[in-house]
């Protein structure tokens, strides 16, 4: 049931708020991302570093052990982080400037274009502009219309 005063996108959610990630060394971490995005930090604890990475959204670098919640930070495989318009060739050429192994951009079927990159700590990133092109732009396109 999708309640009167929500506003409606796929489902009851905008997209997500926040994701973490599990770092040995938070601070380089953070140092890359900040190198490779141009992400500004939010916050910084002991244990966590947050940092701004959309309009609303943030990645969490978190050491490893517990935290509130029964929280701990993942090992995760894959992420993909939604990119604008021309940022990919601007992507591109910062990693390739930072000396960082990078696969694309490679165009998918449907017309969008990805490129792939591994961070410090092993997670696979992937900046797609899938939104924006293609069948993935005509997904947003539909998504507004309900």
């Amino acid at each position: 049931m999708v309640l009167a005063s929500t506003q409606r996108t796929d489902g009851l959610t905008r997209g997500f708020c926040e994701l973490t990630l599990e770092a040995r060394d938070p601070g380089a971490l953070a140092a890359f991302y900040k190198e490779v995005f141009a992400w500004s930090e939010l916050s910084r604890q002991p244990d966590r570093i947050w940092l701004a990475c959309g309009e609303r959204a943030r990645l969490g670098l978190w050491s490893t052990g517990p935290k509130e919640f029964g929280d701990e930070g993942g090992r995760h495989v894959h992420f993909a982080l939604s990119v604008r318009p021309g940022e990919l060739d601007v992507l591109v050429g910062g990693l390739t400037r930072l000396g960082v192994d990078h696969q694309g951009p490679v165009e998918h079927e449907g017309g969008d274009r990805s490129v792939y990159f591994v961070d410090p700590e092993g997670n696979v990133v992937e900046a797609w502009d899938f939104f924006e092109h293609g069948d993935g732009a005509q997904v947003g396109v539909q998504a507004l219309k309900r």
